[in-house]
């Protein structure tokens, strides 16, 4: 008889080695007493925002706040308002005083400058708060305040030395943005107790840089550090220290570019609430699992979730044009802040891309929603036919690089359709001798499911259908039908088409939806005239060559 087992068994694998990280759990914003005058003034930085100000001689300020510093909002303003006035101006600088504007609920994600919310208080310059992605902005002048946060240094030291006991090995000592000021001192303290292969960061706004946002340097002198620059391969056989919690954007940036990682935990990291517990490589094996239901989905939802970062426009034609090139349809969607309720109302929607800065376009999985999201460089990666896609762990969640192609997985032979023949215009695309396209074309399979899919480009078959109407014969498409000795064909099911394009949102509302609004069982009504609407922000619109009011 066997043995009765004291404990359960083991059944789960050991974890990843590598990019594994803890997540720490810190008191939230409503535990924590109120600052003092004192810790305000040095948190938000409030002498170095006044006096940039007062240089730049802006008159509207804006202040946006991620929502876990809201509540110090009114005590910044009134810090400032303090400041600016202690100030002095210049001879003839005007004398109407400053007016701040608190943003308090941000348009998009909290890591981006809301210049759309700005504009609607006619705001002159954005400060903005917390960390930052530090994607390029287009309109509007930003004041970066990263905010100063306290850091026990003996631990931190202490954590590193013990990390890496060996004080030849390569790394690089960085950190979150919040507390990217405590990065010098503890570099050069390292680097004096005989960590001479040590590199440490600095802050540049370059989000596409070997480490997003950061340039290396050498930590002999704590105050001016000297540049280096250090190739891609070079970088790989470093290891990175991490002060706080960085964004998951971050871990699966570097998870191909460094040789290890470790996360040095912090109590402010606001990260550290919304990181789950897994490791890097299992999270991008949770990414491939993701962008392998775009590669056989047939309608595709591009999510604007930007409208600040400066090549928001041309990445969205970019992806239009390459998802088109992949003979699926694809339709751009504006929602705001992203939830699963929002994107649940577009059901006729296989899966949807987003575009937005490198932290934001990476939506977690755990996140709830009804179809995958995934990043630009994700769905360049699933447009690859299925004997070419080949993923070798490099990542990268934002649009950078998109308008050029790079990172895409530029479509090639049979997996790419003649420039402007995918959207749907009546043009032969494929198509045999005898114009039917889908039956000689390969079957196709969900690499998840193991199911055929028969609909995975839908716009390559609408088009094949097309064939056979005349451009005379109006909106809905039916093919022709052929004799045929042994066997005798039926008419193809018609599609649905806006002004002879092929729709499959259409086809899906007509098909598939069971309610088609209110209204649809009275008969139709004439279309009217377009006429041009009023343009501009809220606060003033403009009508024509009117002037604003």
């Amino acid at each position: 008889m066997a043995a009765e087992l004291s404990a359960a068994p083991v059944l789960s694998t050991p974890a990843e080695q590598g990019f594994e990280y803890a997540v720490a759990t810190p008191e939230t914003d409503s535990q924590l007493p109120p600052r003092s005058d004192d810790e305000l003034h040095e948190l938000y930085e409030i002498e170095r925002t006044a006096r940039e100000v007062r240089q730049g001689e802006w008159k509207r300020v804006a202040l946006q706040f991620p929502d876990h510093m809201l509540r110090d909002g009114p005590r910044v303003v009134q810090a400032l308002n303090t400041e600016l006035d202690s100030l002095p101006k210049p001879a003839d600088a005007p004398k109407t005083a400053e007016k701040i504007t608190i943003l308090a609920d941000t348009s998009y994600s909290a890591c981006c400058v809301d210049e759309i919310a700005a504009e609607h208080a006619d705001a002159e310059v954005v400060v903005h708060y917390g960390r930052s992605c530090l994607s390029p902005t287009s309109r509007l002048p930003v004041i970066y305040v990263f905010t100063h946060h306290n850091l026990d240094r003996d631990e931190a030291l202490a954590a590193f030395e013990k990390q890496y006991p060996d004080k030849d090995t390569a790394a690089v000592l960085m950190a979150d943005v919040t507390y990217q000021d405590h990065v010098p001192s503890l570099a050069y303290e390292l680097h004096a107790r005989g960590y001479t292969n040590l590199l440490s960061t600095a802050i540049v706004h370059d989000p596409t840089g070997l480490i997003p946002n950061r340039k290396l340097v050498t930590p002999q002198a704590a105050a001016a550090p000297s540049p280096i620059s250090l190739s891609a391969d070079d970088l790989k056989s470093h290891s990175i220290f991490h002060i706080s919690q960085p964004p998951t954007a971050l871990l699966l940036a570097l998870s191909s570019r460094v040789a290890a990682l470790h996360i040095h935990p912090t109590p402010d990291s606001p990260q550290a609430l919304h990181t789950p517990q897994f490791s890097t490589p299992r999270l991008l094996g949770r990414r491939y699992a993701r962008l392998l239901t775009l590669a056989s989905a047939g309608i595709i939802g591009i999510l604007v979730n930007t409208l600040s970062v400066t090549n928001y426009l041309s990445s969205v034609d970019a992806i239009r044009r390459q998802i088109a090139a992949a003979g699926k349809k694809s339709y751009t969607v504006v929602v705001g802040k992203l939830n699963p309720a929002k994107l649940a109302n577009f059901a006729e929607v296989d899966g949807w891309v987003v575009v937005g800065c490198w932290e934001s376009a990476l939506v977690e999985d755990d996140a709830g929603f009804y179809r995958p999201v995934v990043t630009p460089f994700e769905l360049g990666v699933a447009l690859v036919g299925d004997e070419k896609r080949v993923w070798s762990g490099e990542w990268w969640g934002g649009i950078e690089g998109v308008a050029e192609g790079a990172g895409l997985g530029e479509l090639e032979g049979e997996d790419r359709m003649p420039e402007g023949d995918g959207v749907g215009n009546g043009v032969e695309v494929g198509v045999d001798e005898d114009g039917d396209e889908e039956e000689s074309a390969p079957p196709e399979f969900d690499l998840r499911t193991g199911k055929l899919v028969s609909h995975s480009r839908p716009m390559r078959n609408g088009v094949a259908r097309l064939n056979g109407k005349t451009k005379d014969e109006g909106g809905v498409a039916g093919a022709e039908t052929k004799s045929s000795s042994a066997l005798t064909l039926r008419p193809k099911a018609e599609l649905a088409t806006v002004n002879g394009v092929v729709s499959p949102g259409a086809e899906y509302l007509r098909a598939q939806r069971t309610w088609q609004g209110l209204g649809s069982d009275y008969a139709e009504e004439a279309s009217t005239a377009i006429e041009e609407g009023r343009s501009g922000v809220a606060r003033g619109y403009t009508v024509g060559d009117e002037e604003r009011r």
